[in-house]
């Protein structure tokens, strides 16, 4: 499972978000869409983290903190559902939960 991490700065790098989130355990990975018309940051990322535990330590801590001049939104990712912009789905398209 990874972390979804909202309202971030235009300006944050990929090392800002792994510092920030390795004070709650190790980081595995960390994404930040790039919108592919104005070539920038989308806003938002994932935070993959080594434990289950580590990743609810770091939303309890994360979530509603200022960083960056921003209020964080940081919670549990959702799976993605329906169409991406990769051109085709991945998984099971016939399970259901």
């Amino acid at each position: 499972m990874s972390i979804y991490v909202g309202n971030l700065s235009y300006e944050v790098k990929e090392d800002d978000l792994r510092q920030v989130f390795a004070e709650y355990g190790t980081v595995k990975n960390v994404q930040l869409p790039i919108d592919r018309e104005t070539d920038r940051m989308r806003g938002f990322g994932f935070v993959e983290m080594e434990s289950n535990a580590e990743e609810t330590a770091a939303i309890e801590a994360l979530n509603n903190a200022e960083w960056m001049g921003r209020s964080l939104k940081v919670n549990k990712a959702k799976p993605k559902i329906g169409g991406s912009s990769s051109g085709g789905r991945r998984g099971n398209s016939s399970r259901h939960d």
